[in-house]
């Protein structure tokens, strides 16, 4: 077959392909909003121009805490070096909450503007594509994965170590990462026992798991609240939003909401004031 008779076959394959090629990537603007979502298939960073989030005074009983993670983003933030920060403990004590909090209060009072990456737990494995999306921005980025965890049989956390300390080419200079986990080892306890007592060397598999932990240079606890600090937090909620109540009600009506929820700590004061308010006929969400 001649080539000229070949010419009209071929262009209409290249036009088939070119309708069944994926969309190239939308170009990656950084500046466009101090906040973004990671996505995959396709990867993406999706803009967040309004967080969720709560004022960093209204956060009580993790003052030491708050202070420490402060200190450190500031100076990750003026261009200096900082630690990879790991927030474990008890849910609903504010971990994730003192992140965002923080976020906000840096870029409302400092001259240099963090962007606030978030990647969600499933999609751990697509780190390393982020990580170079991220690292030819001209922005320093916090770097932020909430409820973090991992099961039996999981390897996605090789990744992640890989990243935090020990790669080739280790972390970009322009990421932190911050972590919250309600495990200490981010793993269940039990799993950590069941590698020691069928391993053939004990000591070295548990190494394998719990190493990752030991990669971030800044554990933070947070612990169930006391009964005071509950108050406190609620106070502070009230007082914020003018929320009309006698003190005595009160009292009475966030007792009784922490006895049904069986526990006291910051999500749960939240909830029960974001019930009052609306038993008040009044809108506390962002944006309200």
């Amino acid at each position: 077959m001649a080539n000229d008779d070949l010419r009209p076959l071929l262009e209409r394959i290249a036009d088939a392909l070119d309708r069944i090629a994926p969309a190239p990537a939308p170009a990656f603007d950084i500046d466009c909003a101090d906040a973004f979502v990671w996505h995959t298939e396709p990867d993406a960073l999706e803009p967040v121009h309004q967080v969720n989030r709560i004022d960093l005074d209204l956060l009580c009983g993790i003052e030491q805490q708050r202070d420490t993670l402060l200190a450190n983003t500031q100076r990750f933030a003026a261009g200096l070096s900082a630690n990879n920060a790991l927030l474990w403990g008890a849910r609903g004590t504010g971990k994730s909450s003192l992140v965002k909090a923080l976020h906000a209060e840096i870029n409302a009072t400092g001259e240099d503007k963090l962007a606030l990456v978030e990647i969600h737990r499933e999609d751990i494995p697509s780190l390393p594509r982020l990580l170079a999306l991220l690292r030819a921005a001209s922005r320093r980025c916090l770097l932020f994965c909430d409820d973090l965890s991992f099961e039996a049989e999981d390897t996605s956390f090789k990744s992640l170590k890989a990243m935090l300390e020990g790669g080739i080419e280790g972390r970009p200079r322009n990421i932190l990462f911050y972590a919250t986990s309600n495990r200490r080892h981010l793993m269940r306890r039990d799993m950590i026992e069941n590698e020691r007592s069928s391993a053939i060397s004990p000591s070295e598999a548990v190494e394998e798991k719990v190493s990752l932990s030991d990669r971030f240079g800044l554990w933070l606890g947070f612990h169930p609240v006391r009964q005071d600090t509950y108050f406190e937090i609620i106070d502070g909620y009230v007082e914020r939003f003018g929320l009309e109540i006698e003190a005595d009600q009160l009292r009475a009506e966030a007792l009784e909401w922490s006895m049904t929820r069986g526990a006291r700590s910051g999500r749960v004061a939240w909830q029960y004031v974001q019930d009052l308010a609306g038993r008040l006929g009044k809108n506390i969400e962002p944006g309200g």
